[in-house]
């Protein structure tokens, strides 16, 4: 039985694997990399390289315009710029809603009155434990943003339809943002509550 309507529901079959044991292999700033010998479900062995993440944010922050707030900014390990929805790291110990408040204002500048989490992304689950907070932040007031010192964007408004075209045309690629406007555009359209 589902836990929640809409859930698949799992008739048989166990396919959990069981750590046996493990090693650091690489702890940074931001990732953990992570080797572990596991037991799988029909009793062999193998190994699993992954990485640990302390979880992110992105928000689909409305104008009274009912436009997207968006950002274009350079991502190293692809060499190029991209264009995003405003998002963040959760920091040790924060509660994932005051990191969507605190990126909101730090990239953007905005801050919002009315705050709903809307669900949660899991984007690498083949090497990543990261998981990704959806948030909408509407009835927002501007004031200057506070970018970190290694922090460099444009921030620009869009409306949903286009930025729904630029995922298609692929001017808009990266999947936390793909996955959010895909929400947001269900939620806007009242599609979903």
């Amino acid at each position: 039985m589902a836990d929640r309507p809409g859930e698949p529901v799992w008739h048989k079959g166990d396919f959990t694997e069981k750590r046996l044991s493990g090693e650091s292999v690489f702890d940074g700033n931001l990732l953990h990399v992570r080797r572990d010998r596991v037991l799988l479900p029909d009793g062999k062995e193998a190994q699993r390289e992954y990485i640990l993440h302390s979880g992110a944010v992105v928000i689909i922050a409305l104008t009274d315009r009912r436009e997207l707030v968006l950002e274009r900014q350079f991502r190293y390990p692809l060499g190029r710029e991209f264009i995003e929805l405003p998002a963040g790291k959760i920091d040790a110990g924060e509660d994932p809603a005051d990191t969507a408040r605190r990126e909101l204002a730090e990239e953007t500048g905005y801050a919002a009155n009315r705050w709903r989490h809307l669900g949660v992304i899991h984007p690498s689950i083949g090497y990543s434990n990261e998981r990704i907070e959806i948030f909408l932040a509407e009835g927002l007031s501007a004031a200057p943003a506070k970018l970190d010192d290694e922090e460099f964007l444009e921030v620009f408004t869009l409306p949903l339809a286009t930025a729904i075209e630029w995922v298609r045309t692929g001017a808009i690629s990266d999947t936390k943002s793909i996955a959010a406007l895909f929400w947001a555009e269900k939620v806007v359209h009242g599609a979903w509550k």
